[in-house]
């Protein structure tokens, strides 16, 4: 019964499994592997909160068992109840696992954890064991990549693609890897294979990298038309509508602009820096330039502000971030917030730091509870020439199922989600004057060391020379930025958008219209 129940999971058929599964418990009502892959089964069918109590049943029954305890951690994970998966992960590194499909879930865990570096051994495991599943070796590709094993990335996605040379994920993880040249680029390949590609999902990761290497080689306008084609499809496909999002940004500042007195004064915690602002506009460079100061560690893009928020609000809406959910988090105790956001942040900290930087871009919608809820927090909000960040959000895939960045497939809702940013930062600035540093991108490149001065002096840091030699900085980077980051500071981002003038003509005619200034 059990290798008819994992036979039919694998092959998709939940009906036979769950028919075997259940026989399995009906047999061995004392066994484990019954609740189970009953447990698997509810979770291929998408019903998290069923499998996780069937799967706390097989391991009140077999609790040292490493392939229930990787799966309980998989589904703590995917209801966001990180502390308690880091902990069943923790149990499976220490017993250990032969197992390659335990091992890659392992691993899968630790990179959503943050924990890339960790995540590498368990990845090399699995792919070891099962070197033919290219699952298991895209994964360790993307974890090489991200802690800057570029090489050895490189490595694993030709072999992915060797074996299968249409796989859009490898393409795309192959040309944001580093710079391509008109000697050496896979310009050809890409477009054979976008040639090729039937999936939606795949086509607009070909057509991303394609239009990356073109932009890479200096074919400029072939590059634009590309990454034209590939959004206009993609936003098409999702139906985005820029009305989503103003929704939201009017309901924030219409619960703020209203806003009584806090039920109280926050938490004293003055361990987190927030380094928030339009995503692709030096974000990770700062994230990178204050985790290389020996006082502070990064714990990367957290979602914990956001959870805390939506947690505190009580609404039942999908959306972390809604109308509704706006205006209910007002009536929330700040210090709640506080508890429930310290709580999700501390098993994504790293150890041994006093302080350490949350640099979720999208927290600069959750300022206003930041300052409530961690009145000592720093926050620094980056700013990049409009122009600039209009165009490296569009030239950059997201990820596709996030609704924080369905603006980002249309060169003007992309200038409109800009406009919106900027009203909401002056908002806080009107509301809580002094409380985030509008830190420029350009500055930086231009005055490193009396920019760094600034940016530490704001955060309450003591000057580090090592703080100018952030690209030294080894850790792990999981954002579109790790090339970039691991290079010294340079002038090449200014001014980018101007290769592509014509294509952003309407944008900067809205930004005019706008009053927003671009030079």
């Amino acid at each position: 019964m059990t290798q008819s129940a994992r036979e039919a999971l694998q092959r998709g058929d939940l009906p036979a499994a769950g028919s075997a599964a259940q026989a399995l418990i009906q047999a061995r009502p004392r066994d484990g592997e019954g609740y189970f892959l009953l447990a698997l089964v509810a979770a291929e069918a998408g019903q998290m909160g069923k499998a996780l109590p069937l799967i706390e049943q097989a391991l009140e029954r077999d609790p040292d068992n490493s392939e229930y305890l990787a799966q309980h951690a998989r589904l703590l994970i995917l209801l966001r109840r990180d502390g308690e998966a880091a902990e069943a992960v923790r149990r499976v590194l220490e017993r250990g696992s032969d197992d390659a499909r335990t091992l890659d879930t392992v691993g899968c865990v630790l990179a959503r954890l943050g924990d890339h570096e960790t995540s590498i051994r368990p990845f090399e495991g699995a792919v070891a064991r099962e070197p033919g599943n290219l699952d298991y070796r895209y994964n360790l590709a993307a974890a090489c990549g991200f802690t800057g094993r570029v090489d050895a990335a490189r490595e694993h996605y030709e072999a992915i693609l060797a074996a299968d040379p249409g796989n859009a994920r490898s393409h795309y993880g192959l040309a944001i890897l580093s710079r391509q040249s008109r000697e050496a680029n896979h310009v050809s390949r890409l477009e054979a294979a976008a040639a090729r590609a039937r999936d939606p999902q795949d086509l607009v990761r070909l057509r991303y990298a394609l239009a990356k290497e073109l932009e890479d080689i200096g074919e400029a306008d072939r590059a634009f038309a590309t990454l034209l084609q590939a959004n206009t499809d993609y936003k098409r496909q999702i139906r985005y509508d820029f009305a989503q999002d103003e929704a939201n940004f009017d309901a924030i500042e219409a619960a703020f602009a209203s806003a009584g007195p806090a039920a109280s004064s926050g938490l004293s915690d003055a361990s987190a820096i927030f380094v928030v602002g339009m995503p692709r506009t030096g974000t990770t460079l700062v994230d990178r330039i204050l985790s290389s100061h020996p006082e502070v560690a990064s714990a990367g893009e957290l979602q914990a502000m956001p959870l805390a928020v939506k947690q505190a609000a009580g609404t039942r809406s999908r959306q972390v971030i809604d109308p509704e959910t706006a205006q209910a988090a007002m009536a929330a105790d700040p210090a709640k917030i506080g508890q429930l956001y310290l709580a999700r942040a501390a098993h994504h900290r790293p150890a041994g730091a006093a302080r350490y930087v949350d640099k979720l871009p999208a927290n600069f919608l959750h300022v206003g509870h930041i300052v409530r809820s961690l009145p000592n927090a720093r926050i620094v909000c980056l700013r990049r020439n409009p122009m600039d960040t209009v165009w490296s959000n569009f030239r950059n895939l997201f990820a596709t199922q996030s609704a924080y960045y369905a603006y980002s497939y249309d060169l003007l809702d992309t200038a409109r989600y800009y406009a919106r940013f900027d009203r909401l930062m002056a908002f806080w600035d009107r509301l809580y004057p002094g409380r985030v540093l509008q830190f420029g991108y350009e500055a930086l490149v231009l005055d490193q060391e009396a920019q760094t001065r600034r940016l530490l002096e704001h955060c309450g840091l003591s000057w580090a020379p090592a703080c100018l030699a952030f690209h030294e900085n080894r850790a792990a980077v999981a954002t579109p930025s790790a090339a970039q980051v691991r290079r010294s500071l340079n002038t090449e981002g200014i001014g980018r958008w101007k290769t592509h003038a014509e294509g952003m003509a309407e944008v900067r005619a809205y930004f005019e219209a706008q009053g927003i200034a671009i030079d």
